[in-house]
């Protein structure tokens, strides 16, 4: 899986949202409207781990503008909405699970299901969120 994107240096602006997933035992977490990403991060780590996760690490990140002229020159996207699809296990060079962020919930959830390595017969929408 691709690992989300490094934390944008300077002043964040923006709503922050994280999705945390722990594979060994299929337990997630999210949340959404922080102020920060860190925040978020924190959180959606805390709500996995509470979710009796043995092995959550934050899978995506996102964000959506406060104002339509909030560009903070950091470079990470505005893509408002993540999912995270889970399928069943194929082998272990066969991924069954995939996270994703994408600027609609629609995009979002195709991406995941991509990136879980299965149609959505194979692959469910576990979560999804739009900040």
């Amino acid at each position: 899986m691709v690992a989300p994107p490094p934390a944008p240096t300077g002043e964040e602006k923006g709503t922050w949202g994280a999705i945390a997933y722990s594979p060994g035992d299929r337990r997630h977490g999210f949340f959404w409207g922080a102020d920060k990403r860190q925040e978020a991060e924190d959180i959606a780590l805390k709500h996995c781990e509470n979710a009796d996760g043995a092995g959550c690490r934050v899978v995506e990140v996102f964000r959506n503008h406060r104002h339509w002229d909030d560009g903070d020159g950091t470079g990470f996207p505005y893509e408002h909405c993540a999912a995270l699809s889970v399928g069943k296990s194929r082998g272990p060079a066969t991924p069954f699970w995939g996270a994703a962020s994408a600027t609609t919930r629609h995009e979002a959830e195709d991406k995941a299901t991509a990136q879980c390595g299965g149609d959505k017969k194979e692959c469910k929408i576990r979560e999804w969120v739009c900040t």
